[in-house]
């Protein structure tokens, strides 16, 4: 199935082995497009990054139907043991559902997960039709989209126009085995979550904080974006404080050069 243009997986790597490794995890219905600016700024500070395109995204809403959280989970962990043969120490980051999956990372890989950076991470949801999901999904295939929750205008995570039910069943599911194992998640951990989110509600990041058992964890408010704060005004804000945070929790340091 063709790629639509500009949800294309991204990957720099720097020739030789890499002190630090960074892995950057996209949203459900969403893209790379959505972090490959976060991407392409790690990468510019010279670190080896990798943004994966996970399975069912940036084709259709009914190919996303067709995968589970567990396709996607084997596609991130895939691209961060490719960056653990290439790396000294790998840091895993993600927005929205790509948080989900770095929290997954962190409960089953332990310390080989140098730190996480979760950008409105989800681990519920407040909607309450959701309990109603089990059954939707067997009788209709899609909702409308929540997709392109950004307070910029003219920017595009290139998400779905729908949002495929089958597949966020799958996602809660998800949801329910971080949840359960959240206490194995003890790397030094920055979350950053916006003022405002019309996709994921504040208890979520609430959640996370009061239940994961990291001793180093520094907590950021986004005041001007949306949902996909990533792509939005306090892109810039997200880029500086992944150094400063990949730098204090590793020791490396940032390339002079870099933009």
């Amino acid at each position: 199935m063709t790629i639509r243009a500009g949800a294309e997986p991204f990957a720099h790597r720097p020739a030789g082995r890499s002190r630090i490794g960074v892995l950057l995890l996209h949203g459900f219905t969403g893209s790379p497009a959505a972090v490959r600016p976060w991407g392409q700024f790690l990468a510019g500070q010279g670190l080896a990054v990798e943004v994966p395109l996970l399975p069912g995204h940036g084709t259709s809403w009914r190919a996303l139907n067709r995968t589970t959280w567990q396709d996607w989970y084997a596609e991130a962990e895939r691209a961060f043991l490719g960056l653990r043969e290439h790396c000294d120490e790998v840091l895993v980051m993600g927005l929205s559902m790509g948080g989900t999956l770095s929290l997954r990372l962190a409960e089953v890989h332990g310390t080989a997960v140098a730190g996480l950076v979760l950008v409105n991470p989800a681990v519920h949801t407040e909607r309450r039709d959701a309990a109603l999901l089990p059954l939707l999904a067997r009788i209709v295939p899609s909702f409308p989209a929540i997709g392109n929750d950004i307070k910029r205008e003219g920017v595009d995570e290139i998400a779905y126009p729908r949002l495929p039910l089958r597949a966020a069943q799958s996602l809660s599911r998800l949801w329910g085995v971080v949840r359960a194992e959240i206490g194995q998640v003890t790397q030094p951990l920055l979350l950053l979550r916006s003022e405002v989110d019309h996709v994921v509600e504040p208890s979520n990041a609430r959640w996370i904080l009061s239940h994961v058992h990291s001793v180093d964890i520094t907590v950021i408010v986004l005041p001007n974006s949306f949902h996909v704060a990533t792509l939005d005004n306090d892109a810039p804000t997200i880029h500086r404080e992944s150094v400063s945070f990949i730098s204090r929790v590793t020791g490396w340091q940032p390339d002079p050069a870099g933009d």
